[in-house]
């Protein structure tokens, strides 16, 4: 089965400004990469790797500057069924979650992700399409829905785990087990307990 993995380097994860600087992102950014392309490895696949610009990596790399579903929908257009896409921040991916979701027996399944994305996807069938606006994997049921398929919803809470926001960093952390957790203790962040219950994330000032 072919494995995608879309990745935009430009100015990556803009939500993270307020704790991440500009280059500080991008280096984040690359070792999620790094993790999701070792999980798909680790799962017995092939990773490539769908960029919007060249990048250095051990891996295959397809340059496609277009918009995501663009150059997502030209991957499927150009493909032997099945396939999968899988997004390039799901910094606690493991083998285990990526087989969970090849291994599925519906004809398009797909990983939501926590805020209504679509965070990976394998599909069988060659006429499916994406379109990663707003609350995509309602759209994407909605689309396989028009070409007579139901979705199988795969539950993975490692896949569901996109990071976007400060927050998220908090469960690369707890659950993280590659380069993305040691980058973020190496770079001064570490979990702080407010109250009984309440879990935090803080970065240590640098000197």
């Amino acid at each position: 089965m072919r494995v995608v993995i879309p990745f935009a380097p430009h100015d990556p994860k803009t939500r993270l400004s307020e704790i991440l600087t500009s280059d500080e992102r991008y280096a984040f950014a690359k070792v999620m990469l790094e993790d999701v392309t070792i999980a798909v490895e680790n799962a017995g696949l092939i990773p490539e790797i769908l960029s919007t610009e060249i990048i250095e990596s051990q891996w295959k790399i397809i340059v496609d500057d277009r918009p995501l579903s663009v150059a997502v929908n030209s991957v499927l257009e150009n493909s032997k069924m099945p396939m999968a896409i899988v997004m390039s921040d799901l910094a606690i991916a493991t083998a285990e979650s990526i087989r969970k979701l090849i291994e599925s027996e519906g004809e398009i399944s797909i990983v939501p992700g926590n805020l209504g994305g679509t965070n990976a996807f394998v599909t069988h069938r060659e006429d499916f399409r994406v379109d990663y606006h707003g609350a995509s994997y309602l759209d994407h049921v909605k689309i396989a829905e028009d070409i007579g398929v139901n979705v199988t919803e795969v539950d993975s809470f490692r896949l569901a785990t996109d990071i976007d926001v400060k927050e998220d960093l908090i469960e690369v952390l707890i659950h993280g087990n590659g380069k993305s957790r040691d980058w973020l203790i190496e770079n001064g962040f570490h979990l702080e307990v407010h109250g009984k219950n309440r879990v935090g994330i803080h970065r240590r000032e640098k000197r």
